[in-house]
């Protein structure tokens, strides 16, 4: 028994090192959104909304890139385990032709389609061409948005998520300054007493996207040359040219998230196109209240990041007590988190809506579908550690048919019967929301039950 709970705090201190990086890089880059979204929810509902029409989308090719990441992860992690570091080396050169290819072509996409997306997510049109704007500034450096999510993914699963933590440091500390210099008018400004002009070019929603951007241009270029300068798994010396060796056991993992990832995803832009006919106000509470509620997820993908790697690392070496070691420390310590999270989140909702607008409409319903989501934060916080688990270990197609069955089957279509067949607002539609939350949580916890996700029990090849 001694033994067990010195392995157990030992198993602790290891999930703790691998998720407190990536708990700190997330909260600062929801840091930098808070201040982002309250410096344009300043200048009004339709400035909000502006920002809010099209976040969908930038989830949508956000979480498609990190997919792609994914496979990588899966690789490098059990190459790590095993103790194949050349390998490991090999995985990274071929993440760097998969950032370009995925880099070049979503820049194309998204460029030529900025002027449509707008009209697309049904946002009121006299909003259309400021979102619109604002969308084609922040998808000019798509390349090196790329490199930051796809080399950031790779250098955690070798273990390093400080690295990352730090270039998404400078990368938020660029867009807020920025933000501060260009979405104001030159005023002054006080503090401590004293009272200083500060400049500002007044570009207000366009100012936004142009610090946004070059955060994410210099992110690109940090994490290259961390990537480049890595003492173990540079890809300096390596092939770019793509070795199916290596690239088919990673895209064999990294299709089914990537298609999970863009599926759910075309399901977020197709959720907030009708929450965004519900109007104005609408809009700008689900905006705000979504990056409210982005605060209180920190833990749980915090502890998904170092859930992909470990499981990852076990599935190489094929100890299966490490792994259920693993597994139970992450599912005790995840929901416990969660919990505190949510008890958070719904005691402070009407503060936390208050930073980012003074319009009393906004703040009103998005507090009310913000303790609504609060109370299930537990459930949440379980679906995505388990994801994380398969994730490690290559196990990317149930939780894609799970997702995409839970995405457009009740979150899409309830949320359509629901707004334009019984009349109902946003609340509803937060309804349906968390009814696919529960949803794959108990999916979820079932595969995992079975074991079939794990290669140690089944005997499969890793």
């Amino acid at each position: 028994m001694g033994l067990r709970a010195k392995d157990g705090r030992r198993t602790l201190w290891v999930v703790l090192a691998l998720a407190w990086p990536t708990m700190l890089e997330q909260l600062l880059q929801v840091a930098a959104q808070y201040v982002d979204s309250a410096m344009v929810g300043r200048l009004g509902a339709a400035a909000t909304a502006s920002v809010g029409a099209t976040v969908t989308i930038n989830w949508m090719v956000g979480s498609t890139l990190s997919a792609l990441g994914i496979g990588f992860l899966a690789y490098i992690a059990r190459e790590y385990g095993a103790g194949r570091f050349e390998n490991a080396s090999r995985a990274v050169a071929q993440s760097v032709s998969a950032a370009l290819i995925a880099g070049l072509g979503f820049t194309a996409l998204t460029l030529g389609l900025s002027g449509q997306i707008p009209g697309w997510m049904n946002a009121a049109q006299d909003i259309r061409e400021t979102a619109s704007r604002y969308f084609f500034i922040i998808y000019t450096p798509m390349l090196l948005r790329a490199a930051t999510v796809i080399f950031g993914t790779v250098l955690r699963a070798s273990g390093d998520s400080r690295t990352p933590m730090k270039v998404n440091l400078l990368v938020n500390g660029v867009n807020v300054v920025l933000n501060y210099l260009l979405i104001y008018e030159t005023r002054d400004v006080t503090l401590l007493g004293l009272t200083v002009r500060m400049p500002g070019a007044g570009l207000g929603v366009i100012g936004a996207a142009i610090g946004t951007a070059a955060g994410f241009a210099v992110g690109g270029v940090a994490m290259t040359l961390a990537l480049w300068r890595h003492p173990r798994i540079s890809p300096k010396g390596q092939s770019l040219k793509p070795d199916w060796t290596i690239m088919k056991p990673c895209l064999k993992v990294a299709l089914p998230a990537a298609l999970q990832r863009f599926g759910t995803s075309f399901g977020y832009v197709a959720f907030a196109s009708v929450i965004n006919s519900l109007g104005t106000v609408a809009t700008a509470a689900h905006s705000i209240a979504n990056t409210a509620e982005s605060a209180f997820y920190i833990p749980a993908y915090g502890i998904q990041t170092a859930a992909a790697t470990l499981s990852g690392n076990a599935g190489g070496m094929r100890d299966q007590k490490y792994m259920k070691a693993i597994t139970r420390t992450l599912l005790i310590l995840e929901p416990t988190l969660m919990a505190v999270s949510g008890a958070t989140l719904f005691i402070l909702a009407p503060r936390m809506m208050a930073m980012f607008t003074p319009d009393q409409q906004v703040i009103r319903l998005g507090s009310t579908v913000l303790r609504m989501v609060a109370v299930t934060e537990p459930l949440y916080g379980i679906a995505v550690v388990l994801e994380g688990i398969f994730m490690g270990v290559g196990d990317t197609m149930y939780a894609f048919v799970c997702n995409i069955v839970g995405m457009w089957g009740l979150r899409v279509l309830g949320t359509v019967v629901l707004v334009h067949g019984f009349g109902l607002g946003l609340t509803a539609a937060w309804g349906a929301m968390i009814a696919h939350n529960i949803l794959l949580c108990a999916l979820f916890a079932i595969h995992y039950k079975n074991g079939k996700w794990n290669p140690i029990l089944s005997g499969e090849k890793f």
